[in-house]
Parts: C-alpha cells; sequence; structure tokens
C-alpha cells in the first residue's frame, strides 16, 4: 500500500520515460527502482532465466503496466500488471476510477490455508483407519510441524486433519488432507514436504500403503471476498442511463450464473486481471486458474465467481468468492528483478493482503467488461486495441498507420493479411502520388557535450563545448494534411499547432518563420530522424529545432544562413529552457568546438586540439530537467549573489584553463579540470544520484576525468579517456551496468 495517491491524471497519455517519471514522483518508485525502469536494468536477463528453468534458449518479454485509481478498504494502491491483450489496463483502471468516486471496494479473507493430499490404498477397515487417524492427529501436527520449525515460530504451520473415504475401480482409498497456514509464502513446496514426512507415520497408523503425498491447488480454504457498490449516477455511459447500465450489468450476470457457456467466458474476463496481477507478483497463475475454475464448479455446475445485484439504495452491487493461495515471499521474487520491483510499487502488507488486492482486480475487471457488454459493446475499444496491433503486425509504415488501422475496423477483418493489403493498397498509391510530390534532402543538427562551464555560462561565463555529429536528421516532403510532424524513435506523430495550448518548443519560432515566409497556408510533413535519447542532456532539443529549420529551408529554398538558423534555434531553447546559455543551439548549428560566451554579440571561438580526446558518454536514463535544474540555480544565485558569483568565477577559469590543455593534449591537465568542475556543480545541487552513481563508475575504470554535462539532475555524464581502447573498456562497463553509453572524439 502507498499513502500516494493511486491517481495519476492523463497517465495513458505520457512516453514510457514520462510515466516512469510520473511513478517516481508520486512516490511508487525509490531512486534505484527508478533508475533501473529507466534504463532497462529491471529486465531478465539470460543468465538468471537460465538458472529459473532448464534448456534455456532465451527470455521472452511481456508488457509491464499500472492499474491506477484502485481503493481498497480506505488504502490507495497502484497495481502492477503483467498481461499482452489490449485493453485490460485501461478497463481496470476506469473501472477502479468509477468505483473510488462511490468510496472503494472492501475485501477480506479467510486464514491461507493450502491443503496437501496423502492417498492410502490397501486399506482393510476404511471407516476404522479413519478413526484412528483422527485420534492421532495430534501426532500427525506435530510430525509435519516439526519439519518446519520456522513456519510455525512466524504464526503458520499444519493446523488440522481431515480424512476423506473415496470408491474406486481399485477397492477404497483414504485420503489425509493436511491444513497447513504457509502464512506469507505460496506454499507447495513446504506442503509436499509435510506430506513426505507424514506418510510413514500414516501407514504405520492405517496398515495401508502411501501412494502420492502433494499440494492440492484447490484452495478452497484460502478464499477472498470483495464488494463494490455503485450508485446509478455514476454508471450512465453515452445515451445510457444508470439504471439501464445497472440493470444490463445484472441481467448479464445472471446469463453467467446459470449458463456454463457463458460462465466460462465471464470467468475468463475475471481471470484477466487475476492473471495479470499474479504474473507481476511472481505468482503461480496456473495454480490460481485451476482453483478459480474448480470453485466455480463446487455444486457440480460450472458457474460465475461473481454476482450481481441492485442494492437496497438501487445501486449496483458487485460481488465475488474466489480461492486465492498466492505468496509474497520465495524464489520468484529473488530469481526475477522484476517481480520484487512490482512488489515494492504494489505495497502489499502480506500475502493475505495481496489475495485481497488480486480479488478486487478480478470483480473489476469483470465490471469493466460487463460495462462495455451492456453499453457500446465490448469490441468497440478492443477492436481499436487489436487493429493497431495487427498493423503493427504487417509493418504498418508510420505514415500510413492511423489509416490502416481504421480501414482495418471499418472492414470487420481485422487480420494480418487485410492490413497487408490495406499497406500494399496505400503504398502504391503514395509511389504515384509521390512522383508529384517534392521531398527534400537529409539535413542535421548536432548534438552537444559541454566539456567545461555549465550553468556559469547562463551568467556570461564562457563555457568549452564540443559537438556530437549529425545528432538529428530532418527532411520535408510536400503532403495534404497540413503540418505534420513524426519522430518515429520518439514515437511522435502529431499536427504542428503554433496556437495549441502546449506547444512544443519549436512552434512559435516556427510559425513566425512560416508566417515572415508565406509558408503558413503549404502542407508538409517533417520527418525527424534523432541520433541521440531526448531529455538527456545532450542538445537534443536544440539539435532537433535546428534540423526541422534547416530542413524547412532546404525545402523551400529560403537560403537561410548560419546565423539566422542560430537565432531561430535559440528562441526555440527558450520556450524549452526559460533562460538558456545560447550553447546548445550555437553547437547544433555550427558542429565545432568552441569556447563559448553569451552576449551581444555572443564569443564564438572556434578551437583547435592538438590531436582529438577520446571521452565517453553514459547516459543515465532520468530525465534532465533542464528548465527546472536552470531556474533552482537561478533561485540560489538570487538569495546569495556573491557567493554563487565566485563560484561561476571558479568555473569560468576552468573553462578557460580547458582551452590550454586541449591545445597541448594535456589530458592530466583536462581530466583534473572535469573533476573539480564536478564538485563545483554539485556545490550548485545539479547533480543527481544517478549521476554520482556513473561517474564513481567510471572513475574506478581508470577515466582520467568525469563529470555531468547539460543541465543536470538526470541525463547524461562524460568521462575522459586515455585513448579509444580505454574508451571502449568504459563504454563496456557503463552497458555492462544496464546503461547506454556512446563513446566520441573532441576536437
Amino acid at each position: 500500500m502507498t499513502t500516494q495517491s493511486s491517481r495519476i491524471p492523463r497517465f495513458y497519455r505520457m512516453s514510457v520515460q514520462e510515466r516512469v517519471r510520473a511513478a517516481h514522483d508520486q512516490g511508487l518508485l525509490s531512486r534505484e527502482d527508478y533508475s533501473s525502469l529507466a534504463s532497462g536494468r529491471h529486465t531478465l536477463n539470460i543468465d538468471r532465466a537460465d538458472k529459473m528453468i532448464e534448456n534455456v534458449i532465451g527470455v521472452m518479454g511481456l508488457p509491464v503496466g499500472l492499474g491506477l485509481n484502485f481503493m481498497i478498504n480506505g488504502d490507495e494502491y497502484v497495481v502492477p500488471l503483467v498481461v499482452e491483450e489490449p485493453s485490460i489496463v485501461a478497463a481496470l483502471s476506469s473501472a477502479a476510477k468509477t468505483v473510488r468516486l462511490a468510496g472503494g471496494f472492501t475485501s477480506s479473507s479467510t486464514q491461507p490455508i493450502l491443503i496437501g493430499q496423502v492417498q492410502v490404498i490397501g486399506v482393510r477397515d476404511l471407516e476404522q483407519a479413519r478413526q484412528t487417524l483422527l485420534e492421532r492427529k495430534q501426532d500427525i501436527l506435530n510430525q509435519a510441524n516439526s519439519l518446519h520449525p520456522n513456519m510455525v515460530a512466524r504464526g503458520g504451520g499444519a493446523t488440522d486433519v481431515e480424512v476423506h473415504i473415496h470408491d474406486s475401480e481399485h477397492g477404497g482409498m483414504l485420503i489425509l488432507h493436511l491444513l497447513v497456514d504457509t502464512c506469507d509464502a505460496m506454499g507447495a513446496n513446504l506442503v509436499n514436504t509435510m506430506c513426505e514426512g507424514v506418510a510413514s507415520l500414516v501407514e504405520s497408523i492405517t496398515e495401508g500403503k502411501v501412494f502420492l503425498r502433494i499440494l492440492s491447488n484447490l484452495s478452497d480454504r484460502a478464499l477472498v471476498f470483495a464488494q463494490m457498490r455503485v450508485p446509478t449516477e455514476l454508471l450512465a455511459v453515452n445515451d445510457y442511463s444508470g439504471e439501464e447500465v445497472r440493470d444490463g450489468i445484472i441481467l448479464a450476470g445472471e446469463f453467467a450464473a446459470i449458463d456454463p457457456y457463458r460462465a466460462a467466458t465471464h470467468n475468463k474476463g475475471v481471470m484477466n486481471g487475476v492473471d495479470a496481477v499474479a504474473i507481476a507478483t511472481g505468482n503461480d497463475w496456473r495454480a490460481i486458474e485451476a482453483a478459480a475454475h474448480a470453485y466455480a464448479s463446487r455444486d457440480g455446475v460450472y458457474t460465475s465467481l461473481t454476482r450481481w445485484s441492485k442494492g437496497d439504495n438501487g445501486e449496483l452491487v458487485g460481488e465475488i468468492e474466489i480461492p486465492m493461495k498466492v505468496g509474497t515471499v520465495g524464489g520468484p521474487l529473488q530469481s526475477n528483478p522484476t517481480v520484487a520491483l512490482n512488489h515494492r510499487i504494489l505495497g502489499a502488507k502480506s500475502a493475505r493482503n495481496l489475495a485481497e488486492i488480486m480479488g478486487v482486480v478480478g470483480l473489476a475487471q469483470n465490471f469493466a467488461a460487463l460495462r462495455a457488454l451492456v453499453t457500446e459493446g465490448i469490441q468497440k475499444g478492443h477492436m481499436t486495441l487489436h487493429a493497431r496491433s495487427v498493423a503493427t503486425a504487417a509493418g504498418a509504415p508510420i505514415e500510413f498507420f492511423d489509416i490502416v488501422v481504421e480501414r482495418l475496423i471499418k472492414s470487420g477483418d481485422i487480420k494480418i493479411w487485410k492490413a497487408k493489403e490495406i499497406v500494399n493498397e496505400l503504398t502504391s498509391s503514395d509511389k504515384n502520388t509521390k512522383r508529384n510530390k517534392k521531398t527534400s534532402a537529409l539535413v542535421a543538427g548536432h548534438g552537444k557535450v559541454i566539456v567545461l562551464g555549465e550553468h556559469a555560462a547562463v551568467y556570461g561565463r564562457h563555457a568549452l563545448a564540443a559537438p556530437i555529429p549529425l545528432a538529428v536528421q530532418a527532411q520535408v516532403e510536400d503532403s495534404e494534411h497540413g503540418i505534420e510532424l513524426i519522430i518515429p524513435r520518439w514515437q511522435v506523430e502529431q499536427t504542428v499547432l503554433a496556437d495549441s495550448e502546449h506547444p512544443l518548443s519549436f512552434e512559435q519560432p516556427l510559425a513566425d518563420l512560416l508566417n515572415k515566409y508565406q509558408l503558413s497556408d503549404r502542407s508538409f510533413r517533417i520527418m525527424v530522424f534523432p541520433g541521440v535519447p531526448r531529455a538527456m542532456g545532450l542538445g537534443g532539443s536544440a539539435a532537433v529545432a535546428v534540423a526541422i529549420i534547416r530542413a524547412i529551408d532546404e525545402h523551400f529554398k529560403l537560403d537561410l544562413s548560419d546565423e539566422e538558423v542560430n537565432t531561430l534555434a535559440f528562441e526555440c531553447e527558450k520556450v524549452a529552457h526559460g533562460t538558456p546559455s545560447g550553447v546548445d543551439n550555437t553547437l547544433a548549428t555550427y558542429g565545432k568546438l568552441l569556447l563559448y560566451r553569451a552576449g551581444a554579440p555572443p564569443l564564438m571561438q572556434t578551437l583547435k586540439a592538438k590531436q582529438p580526446a577520446h571521452m565517453v558518454v553514459g547516459i543515465t536514463g532520468v530525465e534532465s530537467l533542464t528548465a527546472k535544474t536552470v531556474a533552482d540555480v537561478r533561485t540560489m544565485w538570487t538569495r546569495n549573489k556573491p557567493l554563487y558569483e565566485s563560484i561561476f568565477d571558479q568555473i569560468d577559469s576552468l573553462a578557460q584553463q580547458g582551452v590550454d590543455a586541449l591545445k597541448t593534449h594535456d589530458l592530466a591537465l583536462l581530466g583534473d579540470l572535469m573533476n573539480v568542475n564536478q564538485g563545483l556543480l554539485n556545490s550548485l545541487q545539479v547533480s543527481s544520484p544517478e549521476l554520482e552513481d556513473l561517474i564513481q563508475l567510471t572513475r574506478r575504470h581508470g577515466a582520467l576525468g568525469a563529470k555531468l554535462t547539460g543541465g543536470g539532475g538526470g541525463g547524461s555524464m562524460i568521462a575522459l579517456c586515455e585513448d579509444a581502447q580505454h574508451a571502449n573498456r568504459i563504454g563496456e562497463a557503463i552497458r555492462d551496468s544496464g546503461l547506454q553509453a556512446k563513446e566520441i572524439q573532441i576536437g
């Protein structure tokens, strides 16, 4: 359980990186978990997988999503879900939001009892043997508990014995049930061990022969009960009144209760939610499925696991009763890092708490499915998501993607063959159209690293900066749908609007450019191909702006000078970062090693190094919030100008000494300057734990100097190396830690 709210508005509209950041800001992720998710280190690697099962040849991934808005027994939960079927996560979050408005779910559970079975055959008097076993119950329990004293110390262990007699073709058999409270463990191995351990005692008591001794997955002694009550005013949707939705759900529930064919699909919907949590938390979803379906048949007819009715005040009442034997400790948590991370996000206090949450998720998923079925139909939302998956599998180009999805849904044949047929039609048509359309050549904007001088450059001091060549490339082609921006690698596909509520950093400067050259009414598509990750302190936003401006210049033959491109890109940086130094856009435009100082005009001294210096860029995966760090430094500077001016002066001196170090190829001096610069940046509080970890890692591997580069607060760092081979070794060390690295040369 988290004390934070389970509400994260507009979560579904964020990029993956933004969602991870939002989860961290919400208090769901520790710094370590945030870094692990951002870098991809949380995923199961092949070495760990090889120790989990036999004959391993690879690892298959599944999406991890978050179910939001859950309030259970007054507590807030964000629920990790591992599932590949579209619409489940969204439907659950929507259902939980509705119930949350009505006060949330309630849930309870019985003790986490797991049954072990000992099969005895060849017994002469079955009834007498049954009575004797029950008389010797305490001896059997003592024997079982002696095998697991730690479980007993935790308040669990074998608690009771039952004995059943069954007829069979091979004579009667006697089945001893050992009831075991497994506390927070799922308990399968524990119960199997106990069954093995009491076998000889059972044989001596019954004078029969013990055959099978194994747990039962019909965990009907570990039950979960959950309930929701929603007033009708919260159920109304589109043209359906709340009463209509309520009555429709009740009628659909009755259908599942009396018809096993409907009940199978109905209960599958319940398990869509339950299984997703089970997999996310490393529990045996196959055992949970088996128990649920067996329990649904307990009266001899397969029926629904949920019940829907009208409350005393006319509200919709939903209830679920389901066996749920799960664990929060054990092997999967240690062997799969994602499972452990998911447990930390969920924050269940115990295995019973986890079981209660899973019961609620099953009820919520059933509510979501029934609500969709009795209103617009479940296919409407599901088919759109399914069509997008099919279009992806068919290789639909990004420029046709939405058209392919729309035509798939309209055709009713949401199949890969149909998607390919549509793609072929569109591609053929597009080729004919493109004969009459113009596409410009690729142009580029450069990325950057600040070797020395971050933040001080905002206050008129020098910065020593080097380019990352061709960091972002772009081209423009004619189109028929306004001005479109497509950045495939960043999953950006949108219409550019200068007057939008939340404009992109380059939209207003771009509008000024188009108005100036009377191009506002032209339709064209901007394709951008970044070679650096965004928001990682490598000048990505400036490089995108320069690449876009140059692509428009190339396409429409505007004949812009580098100075004009730089001026426009600087305006974009103002929107993106508030009070930028001008370094990023200058490097993005000119792509040269520079000593830079802001001013009117700015100093842009092109430098020539004696020979190239090798560096490694280490990327934390944590978004660099340059606007925030720049604003924070300004606040501190305003509060104590003499102190911070002296820090900026020291950084300025380092940058100027760095020029001499590069000119003479004095790498030892340059490394010392970088290390001191990092110390001063720490005094400005712009570093971060993720950056410090990477800096220390590279220093342990012999980096001559290491520091953050860019705005800080995340993003990237640079490490100075002795030569290319040394750079390769440090780059590999960073990649071995699960992060990205890029070897570059400066000068």
